[in-house]
């Protein structure tokens, strides 16, 4: 498992995991408003354009998604007022480096 936070956003990519992801994250941008309404500055997961959850913090949407949800299949993000203030979330699998 891995968290790696992203300050921008890919907005092309030939990757159908990134395809998902800019899915989704569009989907985030465009309910941004509501959900920072409804949730303050709470954790949303959200696949194929739905809301898989609400969460106080990143490691509990991120270990309660992944009960149910392969890595690299969902979107965790924070609830903002602004969008200059978001941050992009994703998950990939990665192996460490050997050094």
């Amino acid at each position: 498992m891995c968290y790696i936070f992203i300050d921008f956003f890919l907005k092309t990519s030939n990757n159908n995991y990134m395809d998902h992801q800019n899915i989704d994250f569009y989907y985030f941008l465009e309910n941004m408003e509501s959900l920072y309404r409804k949730h303050g500055n709470k954790f949303v997961a959200v696949k194929n354009k739905n809301i898989l959850g609400v969460y106080d913090n990143f490691n509990n949407a991120f270990e309660s998604t992944i009960k149910t949800e392969e890595i690299g299949t969902f979107l965790i993000q924070e609830c903002f007022d602004k969008k200059e203030k978001l941050v992009h979330h994703f998950q990939c699998n990665v192996a460490p480096a050997s050094t």
